[in-house]
């Protein structure tokens, strides 16, 4: 199983668009174990065509609960399950996971009650254990060890960084953060830095198709990363390659990658990936 890096969903923020990407997740295969990081909307046809059988799903963190990263944790655990899933999942989630979920069960109960009666399925509540975390060590098991830092994204209190580490390699996933130093010493020395990034352009091209104007453009600047700031991040931390994701705008055709590159080159020389839904990258 090689180390790698596959990008499912690269948007910012919850909507989507015609043959636009999907919101936020990504797959990480490292030290023998296939992780998903977020399950924004699309995660699930996202993995399939990745080349993961939903039956073979291990372990899901989730940084913190906005709809854009958590959106289809349940759809995809259930239809994980209605492909044949038999062991347990273990989710890693921020406060509120365990009722994020307990919600879904609930939501559901019709369609699983019958599927267990009918088809002689096991209860798929025994199947998933929640593990809700905070700032700090997440796991540490079988070769992998989990961080989590707490990142600044109003108003999101709960919201997290982390740091995966096995067989020598490490990612680091910034999450959904405005522009915050910390997260240098926190993927210092990381093969990948998976980080946030937003064109100051962009944020107007967003307002006119979204709507909400003055309320929105607060939001965007307050708790979102500039692509030149994730720049300094990257520079700080001597990361090896820097991956921009949940990228505002992500779905504009007046921003191509030279807008994305030109807006680092003051604040990053080393290798850069501009983030695209279905990008694997290796981390041989």
């Amino acid at each position: 199983m090689t180390n790698s890096l596959t990008l499912l969903g690269t948007k910012g923020g919850p909507a989507i668009r015609p043959a636009g990407p999907n919101p936020t997740s990504m797959l990480l295969t490292l030290g023998g174990r296939r992780m998903v990081v977020d399950c924004g909307l699309g995660v699930a046809r996202g993995l399939v065509e990745a080349g993961l059988s939903l039956k073979e799903l291990d372990l899901i963190f989730i940084t913190h609960l906005h709809s854009d990263h958590v959106l289809e944790l349940g759809p995809l655990i259930h239809t994980a399950w209605t492909t044949g899933l038999a062991h347990k999942v273990t989710v890693f989630g921020p406060p509120g996971i365990k009722r994020l979920w307990d919600g879904f069960l609930a939501s559901m109960s019709y369609d699983i009650e019958t599927r267990i009666a009918d088809e002689g399925r096991p209860d798929l509540s025994a199947l998933v254990e929640l593990i809700e975390y905070g700032p700090g060590l997440v796991l540490d098991a079988d070769g992998l060890r989990v961080d989590a830092l707490r990142v600044d994204h109003p108003p999101v209190t709960d919201c997290f960084a982390l740091r995966l580490k096995a067989e020598g390699r490490c990612v680091v996933f910034s999450s959904d953060t405005a522009y915050f130093p910390p997260l240098a010493d926190f993927a210092s020395g990381a093969d990948i830095l998976v980080h946030e990034a937003m064109l100051p352009d962009g944020v107007e091209s967003i307002i006119r198709r979204t709507g909400n104007g003055a309320r929105l453009r607060e939001h965007l600047l307050a708790s979102h990363t500039l692509a030149a700031d994730a720049g300094r991040i990257a520079t700080s931390a001597n990361v090896r390659c820097l991956v921009l994701n949940h990228l505002i705008p992500a779905d504009d055709p007046d921003f191509t990658e030279g807008h994305w590159r030109s807006a680092l080159a003051e604040t990053w020389s080393g290798e850069l990936v501009i983030g695209k839904d279905g990008l694997s990258i290796s981390l041989a």
